[in-house]
């Protein structure tokens, strides 16, 4: 092909992508859909542009519009979260970690995190931005019965190990953490309690979870595009005390531009979630209850069925009877239904590639108009593939002319625009 060739294959390629995720069931917890708006200003000339330094204080001439916009950003955060330090400039969730880390600890600091297995994000551990950093981890008991830290056992360890930085937060969050029951603790032995919520910002946005903030918290990172519906990216969350730590940290110390075209994105979903977040995160979790409860009654061996199952947009199935984690997602995936499968507790590291679990997020089917009833034909569809092993076609068809009915975004300014606007590609 010529190189104009390839040009257009890519074009092409994304077109079909679109097409597929128009007509599929994505259910994977770490993603989300971006209103119409949010896509017009992330195609905006911000995409092309720089922005070093602070607002007011570039490092670049031209800026003044996007001192504007982050402002904007900035001041919508704080009241979001009822935050008294915001910064977003971090380019990612692991990002924001990293800059965390590096301005509360120094190499050769502990870290205390969940493991991996147990929830824990890769970068909580010494082979991520942990070990970048030069932390040493030290892991939380782990209560596999309820997911959750154990408590007692978690405050006899940090008297213990001593950790610089205790970090809450994980990519399996079915419950709130401890916070207020281990703050105690890290005061004790001075550490900085931090709280990654990358998985559930839209639902603390939303008044959905645990407020970290009010409980005890130092320091909030995150991503911003699972439940909390925006571009990719990083932000901050603080106390004022430390915004000068934070700031060096994340400029000049690891972010350059930070990518302003997201920045535009990610203050118009700060107004979205202003307008719309109470009743957004309030169906995730309906969803995500609805869900859990039918795969349940199914037959599926859906997690912590004594605790409601979940309280976020996470809901956690053990698949080990019905082939294990890669042929239930890949299965699933034939028929238009996108999931991931999921390190459990109990599994050992090394099942990574075929574990015993999948992980399901109901925050993009929600977005885009589904309820409780709509999670019964979803759990409908998994047995039918999963337990009576119906022919893949069939579902599949099942599953398009579903989706059919649900093509816009909502919990947005421009509900009434087409997910479908993408269609001038």
């Amino acid at each position: 092909m010529s190189y104009r060739e390839y040009a257009f294959k890519v074009r092409e390629t994304i077109k079909k992508h679109h097409q597929w995720m128009s007509k599929s069931l994505p259910m994977i917890a770490s993603e989300n859909i971006t209103s119409a708006l949010v896509r017009e200003v992330t195609a905006s000339d911000f995409a092309h542009r720089y922005a070093e330094g602070k607002p007011g204080k570039r490092l670049y001439q031209g800026c003044k519009y996007i001192d504007e916009v982050e402002n904007i950003a900035v001041d919508l955060a704080k009241k979001l979260f009822d935050a008294p330090y915001v910064n977003v400039l971090p380019t990612s969730g692991v990002v924001s970690n990293l800059s965390v880390y590096t301005a509360f600890s120094k190499p050769g600091d502990t870290l205390m995190a969940l493991k991996v297995t147990h929830g824990g994000h890769i970068s909580h551990a010494e082979l991520s931005a942990a070990g970048v950093r030069g932390l040493k981890v030290k892991t939380f008991p782990f209560d596999h019965e309820k997911m959750n830290i154990d408590v007692e056992k978690s405050i006899e360890k940090i008297r213990e190990v001593k950790p610089r930085i205790i970090l809450f937060g994980a990519s399996v969050f079915l419950f709130p953490h401890p916070v207020r029951e281990l703050r105690e603790a890290a005061d004790e032995v001075g550490a900085t309690v931090m709280y990654d919520a990358a998985h559930v910002l839209g639902l603390i946005a939303g008044g959905e979870f645990q407020q970290p903030l009010k409980e005890g918290v130092d320091v909030i990172s995150s991503s911003r595009h699972k439940t909390f519906p925006g571009p990719q990216g990083g932000i901050i969350l603080a106390k004022e005390e430390y915004s000068k730590i934070i700031d060096r940290a994340v400029f000049p110390g690891l972010v350059s531009n930070h990518h302003l075209h997201h920045l535009a994105g990610l203050a118009v979903a700060l107004a979205e979630m202003l307008e719309f977040g109470k009743s957004y995160a309030s169906q995730i979790v309906k969803n995500s209850k609805a869900l859990a409860k039918a795969l349940d009654d199914r037959g599926f061996n859906v997690l912590c069925k004594d605790q409601g199952y979940t309280k976020s947009h996470h809901v956690l199935v053990d698949v080990s009877e019905q082939g294990g984690g890669t042929f239930v997602a890949e299965t699933l995936e034939k028929a238009n239904i996108i999931i991931n499968k999921n390190l459990l507790p109990w599994d050992d590291i090394s099942k990574a590639a075929n574990p015993s679990g999948i992980r399901l997020g109901t925050q993009e089917l929600t977005r885009i108009g589904m309820k409780e009833g709509e999670m019964e034909e979803v759990a409908d569809f998994f047995k039918r593939l999963v337990i009576d092993r119906e022919s893949v076609e069939k579902v599949k068809n099942d599953v398009v002319e579903m989706r059919e009915n649900f093509t816009e975004v909502r919990y947005a300014f421009d509900s009434q625009n087409p997910y479908k606007y993408y269609e001038f590609l």
